[in-house]
């Protein structure tokens, strides 16, 4: 099968179709364009430490970490490089073969950034694929984190541009897009997705994917997350996603970007591994692997591997 040409084009009216095909039928168109891309049975693991936590002045109504919102999270400053490096040589002998890492900030200090910088220099001396996420960042200190050598930068949309003021109000969707542009103008690979789950309809996922597949270079990384609820944030009594939504989620991303890697983000503790699976058909190639996402917890490394071993699956680093 001949590999369908990428666009950047594509209409909100298209990808509503897209949405609401039969099951069998988006999988199959998914899963066929998946194939002509990607190893259907191989994987992309990426391990995802936080290295600064809490006290984030930004109110995004999902997250535990913001300073407006009564968490039982306890804060913690940036953490020593040396410490920062044992947990990526850990996440190495463990089969990532990317380490990515997030600090609570609205944008990074000026007093932090050397030793991200140090940080990004000795976590590549690993071997080690890096991604970054710290926020917004200005064309300054994107072009700085791409000279010490930082792979990509996460920086996600979370939801339409229709539904963002809902969850966020501290800073706007135009300042995100702002911050891809400083990002891809440094030459730094893209990691940004969504949440689903947040109360949003699927025209916003639709419109979300449609700004994604839309920009001039796809993202090379695609996180899909399901929320996962945490007391004490605006969001904790969301109502709980369907399964099939991140199924098709999934299957729709993979047809609107067929070259990204689609990865299976948060949420996954709540997965089942026959959802997990529908993920994988769907054309979902990348997981968050380890046992910590942020401050949410994720499948354990040991069920991971048996449930790749299951389903017969090699991952990227193997």
């Amino acid at each position: 099968m001949l590999a369908e040409p990428i666009r950047h084009d594509w209409q909100l009216t298209e990808i509503l179709e897209l949405f609401n095909l039969p099951f069998n039928d988006l999988i199959f168109k998914a899963q066929s364009i998946h194939r002509t891309n990607f190893n259907p049975n191989q994987l992309q693991l990426s391990t995802l430490l936080n290295i600064k936590t809490g006290a984030c002045s930004e109110d995004c109504g999902y997250c535990s970490q913001s300073a407006r919102f009564k968490t039982e999270l306890e804060k913690q400053p940036l953490m020593a490089i040396d410490a920062i490096v044992a947990e990526a040589k850990q996440a190495k002998a463990n089969g990532a073969s990317r380490f990515c890492m997030g600090a609570a900030w609205r944008s990074p200090k000026e007093r932090d950034f050397k030793q991200i910088l140090d940080i990004i220099r000795a976590v590549k001396a690993e071997d080690l694929e890096t991604c970054l996420t710290l926020g917004m960042l200005d064309d300054q200190q994107a072009q700085q984190l791409s000279e010490a050598g930082l792979d990509y930068y996460n920086h996600n949309l979370d939801t339409s541009a229709t539904y963002y003021p809902k969850v966020i109000s501290t800073h706007t969707y135009q300042d995100r897009l702002n911050t891809l542009t400083n990002v891809r103008k440094a030459n730094l690979k893209i990691c940004c997705g969504g949440i689903i789950g947040m109360g949003e309809k699927v025209q916003d996922r639709a419109e979300l994917l449609q700004t994604l597949a839309n920009l001039a270079i796809h993202p090379e990384s695609v996180p899909i997350n399901q929320l996962v609820p945490i007391a004490g944030t605006p969001l904790e009594h969301a109502e709980q996603l369907d399964s099939f939504a991140i199924v098709r989620c999934i299957a729709v991303a993979r047809i609107l970007m067929p070259s990204s890697n689609i990865r299976l983000s948060a949420g996954r503790t709540e997965m089942n591994d026959e959802l997990q699976a529908l993920c994988f058909l769907a054309g979902a190639n990348s997981v968050f692997y380890g046992e910590k996402l942020l401050t949410t917890d994720n499948k354990s490394t040991e069920h991971d591997h048996n449930l790749f071993n299951k389903l017969g699956i090699i991952t990227s680093y193997e």
